[in-house]
């Protein structure tokens, strides 16, 4: 094999994992930031988090009714209520004024704090009122079931107690802790921040959509979906543009990316393509060209641009086929991704499904297939999206999961169980 120009030498072919932990080991956690709980979701917990508070931050009723001392109703029924004096009325929001003595009840309301010496809360439905409504402002009023000592009654910090620790470190926030946080009375949360992603393509023949159509030109659809593929997983896109083959171009498109946690960039990696921009890239850090033993999307580059004062940005080079871009970008990017989030599980599910047509694989590669996945009784049915040319992106469009034929296999055939790699979130 001819070494490039520049002085990297040819590797031999690189399996996915190898490949994978390669450019997962130049990854680690990024910092935390303080988030507005709102903010803060799909983030990742930086410490454990202790509750300040109580909750319920007091004894309070479950119900609306009467607020009870359970020896004075022991022997109530409704044939005989038993009658008690009312006190006060206890709503939402406001503490007892009266304590209870025997014979008393106050009106209370579903979480107001409960009086002292209460024990039980009997609901509206089990008393008079009903028929006593109408005779304007109650000064008793007839119980008419027994109740046990707590009955109806939520025990101050049954759901959290201070102190406790409530969420570990390594927690992902959804919806359901956003609320908890708020109920701890907490508006902010520390979590690992989201990385900016920088992303850039490489093409004298690149046009940004939107632009008129001309002779020659394709639309660049890599940068659209790879900002829309960071999005999804929670992190910041910072679009670049497309850096013509030109040295200035590349280098000034390259200077705004330094300041992100990654630049990935699209095309400029295969053999065929210009060496301009891996010259540039390689004056600039450390780049290796790899061919990864998988289809689509063997080419990949993958080092780190020097940012001066000894730090550096890591860069992934995707091929420049879009559907070679977005496969490789599941694999090498999504991971590198979620490992600077702090997230434990890299990894999309994956399911066994039986195939419906085949998978050919020519030349001992691990082939990526686009297939749509039904699930059925028995289990899974996974059917190719039709033809699986690395630049046909509507073939991707179309797919659910990406079914995979081993390097040592030389086909899939209708009727074999295959790993199928789901893509829906």
């Amino acid at each position: 094999m001819a070494t490039h120009h520049h002085g990297h030498h040819h590797e031999d072919m690189l399996s996915v994992e190898d490949a994978r932990d390669r450019i997962l080991n130049q990854f680690g956690v990024l910092d935390a930031q303080n988030f507005r709980i709102t903010d803060a979701l799909g983030l990742v917990t930086m410490d454990q988090i202790r509750s300040g508070v109580n909750i319920p931050p007091l004894d309070n009723s479950a119900m609306d009714g009467y607020a009870v001392r359970s020896t004075d109703v022991s022997r109530a029924t409704y044939q005989h209520p038993v009658m008690l004096e009312i006190l006060e009325t206890i709503p939402a929001g406001s503490l007892p004024r009266k304590e209870l003595k025997p014979g008393t009840t106050s009106r209370i309301m579903t979480g107001a704090p409960i009086p002292e010496h209460c024990d039980a809360v009997i609901p509206f439905e089990e008393t008079t009122e009903k028929e006593f409504a109408k005779s304007g402002q109650l000064s008793e009023i007839g119980i008419r079931i027994p109740a046990l000592p707590g009955t109806n009654i939520r025990v101050k910090g049954k759901d959290i107690k201070t102190g406790d620790s409530v969420l570990l470190e390594g927690h992902v926030i959804t919806p359901a802790t956003v609320g908890v946080l708020a109920s701890m009375g907490m508006s902010h949360v520390r979590a690992i921040r989201k990385p900016v992603v920088s992303i850039l393509s490489t093409g004298n023949e690149l046009l940004t959509p939107g632009e008129k159509p001309a002779e020659g030109k394709i639309f660049d659809s890599n940068s659209s979906s790879i900002i829309a593929s960071v999005f999804q997983l929670g992190a910041i896109p910072k679009y670049i543009g497309i850096a013509r083959d030109e040295m200035e171009s590349v280098r000034g498109k390259l200077k705004e990316a330094m300041d992100s946690d990654l630049v990935i960039s699209s095309a400029g990696v295969s053999k065929g393509d210009y060496d301009m921009v891996k010259d540039v890239m390689s004056e600039h850090g450390d780049l290796q060209f790899w061919s990864v033993r998988m289809r689509p999307a063997k080419p990949l580059a993958f080092g780190t641009l020097n940012r001066g004062s000894d730090t550096s940005v890591p860069l992934i080079g995707l091929p420049g086929n879009p559907v070679s871009s977005l496969v490789a970008f599941e694999q090498f990017c999504r991971p590198a991704i979620l490992k600077m989030m702090g997230k434990s599980n890299m990894h999309r599910r994956t399911i066994q499904a039986v195939l419906k047509d085949s998978i050919v694989n020519y030349d001992a590669r691990r082939v990526y297939a686009r297939v749509i996945v039904e699930q059925t009784e028995d289990g899974y049915t996974a059917k190719t999206t039709g033809p699986q040319d690395s630049n046909i992106l509507t073939s991707m469009v179309r797919a659910n999961g990406l079914a995979i034929c081993p390097e040592e296999e030389e086909s899939k055939n209708p009727g074999d169980i295959v790993t199928v790699i789901m893509l829906d979130e």
